[in-house]
């Protein structure tokens, strides 16, 4: 089955001209003039990459962004910046926001193309359950506990305050890990290790790990901001409070 890509900009002449050249490339491609519509096709539609302009009327690139990341189902979908802003203010907070990559107008097609498949392949790497992540859960059946969590590593089950919280493997896996190490600090390349048995650079293990995190602690019930149990030193890795 091809793959799909979602294309969002106002500029209809630029969308049609990218949709051309992925769909001569064999992906499918969707098109969307606006962060609202965008999120319309994203419910109803499988996306398996978003490449979106920033500037755009309704809802902006990074409001989009934003909202994608905050959904536990589209957290994993690659998602590309393809604008014509090129301050260095622009690009770098396009990149502490964590987006994929961050690409400038005009881009040649051959280009934009080895970017999206690039960027799809080591997605489909980093999405794959891996053998090591889940033989870490289930070689120890003892419970684990660290202040009012409670971890069952046999059963793949966890509870907060006594209550069972819902966790997808990648989610348990941290969880687990981090719970086994309470109260230490954990470099994010030691736990993209444990979570996605990958070897990468702080930076990239980072942009993995963050919305995985964002999406763990909303399910142990803390708001949007809030660090909870899971505390995390920027740039350098997370720890579990136990305490908390």
């Amino acid at each position: 089955m091809n793959r799909s890509i979602l294309v969002v900009d106002d500029q209809p002449d630029l969308l049609d001209s990218l949709a051309l050249t992925l769909e001569a490339a064999g992906y499918e491609a969707m098109t969307a003039s606006d962060g609202l519509e965008a999120l319309t096709l994203l419910q109803s539609h499988t996306v398996d990459l978003i490449l979106a302009d920033i500037a755009m009327p309704q809802m902006n690139g990074y409001q989009l962004y934003e909202r994608v990341r905050a959904n536990p189902l589209w957290i994993t979908i690659p998602f590309l910046f393809l604008t014509a802003r090129t301050l260095d203010s622009d690009i770098r907070y396009g990149k502490e926001l964590g987006v994929d990559d961050y690409l400038t107008k005009p881009i040649q097609p051959e280009d934009l193309l080895a970017v999206v498949r690039g960027k799809l392949r080591r997605a489909q790497q980093i999405t794959q359950p891996t053998a090591q992540a889940l033989s870490q859960s289930d070689d120890v059946s003892g419970m684990l506990t660290a202040g009012e969590l409670q971890i069952d590593p046999g059963q793949h089950r966890v509870w907060n305050n006594g209550q069972p919280v819902k966790l997808s493997a990648r989610e348990f896996t941290l969880l687990e890990y981090l719970t086994r190490h309470v109260n230490r600090l954990v470099s994010l390349q030691e736990l993209i290790r444990a979570t996605h048995d990958l070897d990468t650079d702080h930076a990239e293990a980072g942009s993995l790990l963050r919305p995985l995190v964002r999406s763990l602690r909303r399910k142990l019930g803390y708001e949007t901001g809030e660090m909870g149990c899971i505390e995390n030193v920027r740039g350098i890795g997370y720890r579990l409070n136990a305490s908390e």
